[in-house]
Order: structure tokens, then sequence, then C-alpha cells
């Protein structure tokens, strides 16, 4: 399953209440994480999720996804981890850097699948990022799915090497209604 899902037709931010042609189903959204750890792999999740969403399949290039989940709401399953994934410097730091965010650039086909260029920013910083992702729909109502990697220690989570692995895996499943 490749894709990357960040959708939502009216968010709010800043008090302003921005619409897009899609509105994501944010109580049902699921932004997953996965990464290997001392004892085997660590799976965790993010809620929060706002998003503006301007998807046609027949236009690409006026396709557009703006996206950000509350970094607050890291959850491995275990108190005390998300504790310290909040809390600590070398990784959230959610009071200094309260979200994680991606903004589109460029979405076009890719096979049977599409893929979202754009950025990734955590932590303050930005990288390039490659979501790919699917869409299905039936009139209304719709979901995305997608899938990405990212390199943690190119946003300065964690120490680099040690026990925790480099690559963090990203899922993402958001259904949307018109």
């Amino acid at each position: 399953m490749k894709c990357k899902q960040f959708i939502v037709r009216s968010v709010i931010i800043a008090g302003l209440t921005l619409a897009g042609n899609w509105t994501a189903d944010t109580a049902n959204a699921k932004v997953e994480f996965s990464v290997k750890g001392p004892f085997g792999t660590v799976h965790g999740s993010f809620s929060g999720l706002k998003a503006i969403i301007q998807f046609d399949e027949k236009d690409l290039p006026g396709s557009s996804f703006t996206a950000s989940i509350d970094a607050k709401t890291v959850s491995s399953g275990i108190g005390f981890r998300n504790s310290h994934l909040r809390n600590e410097e070398q990784w959230f730091n959610t009071n200094k850097y309260p979200e994680i965010a991606f903004h589109s650039r460029k979405i076009e086909k890719s096979g049977g699948d599409y893929k979202a260029m754009g950025d990734l920013t955590i932590k303050g910083n930005t990288k390039p990022a490659e979501i790919a992702f699917t869409f299905t729909h039936n009139g209304a109502t719709g979901a995305f799915k997608g899938h990405f990697t990212i390199k943690r220690e190119d946003y300065n989570l964690g120490k680099e090497g040690g026990s925790v692995g480099s690559i963090v895996t990203i899922d993402l499943e958001v259904p949307v209604k018109k």
C-alpha cells in the first residue's frame, strides 16, 4: 500500500476557515509511524490532523495538499516513552515545536497511484519529501492512503546511531467527503 494522506476541506487556522474541495474526517484519520527500537519495532500514532485538500485526478497541476498534525499527540502506547518523545529536546520538544507540517509543491501520477512532492517540517527543519498515495472515491466520499519514510536524523530526532533505527515509516489513511 503506497500512499500518504493529508486531507481536509475546511480547516480552522488562527481563527480562519480555509476551504478545499475535500474535507477530511479528522476523527477517523490515521497518522501512524514505526521505527526499529532496541527490543523490536516501535509503533505509534499522531492525531490532531488539520488539512486543506484540493485534489482532482483530472487536474493534478491544480491540486495541492497542506496539512499539519499536533506534535503533542504523539502516542507510542507507553506513557513514559510518550513523555520522553514530547518533552525532550532530542526528540520532539513539543512545547518549542508544536506542529509537524507538509505542503505539496507538485502532485503527479505514478503508475496507477500518485505522488505528492513537497516540504515536510519537523522541529523547525524543512526537507523535501515525496509521499506515494492512492485515492479511492465513490461520489462524494473517498479516502487517501499514503506511505513514506524519513531519516530521523534529517529532522534532529534522537541521536545518530544508537539503539533506535534511522528510518521512520509513516502510514496515512484519511477518509474524506465533499
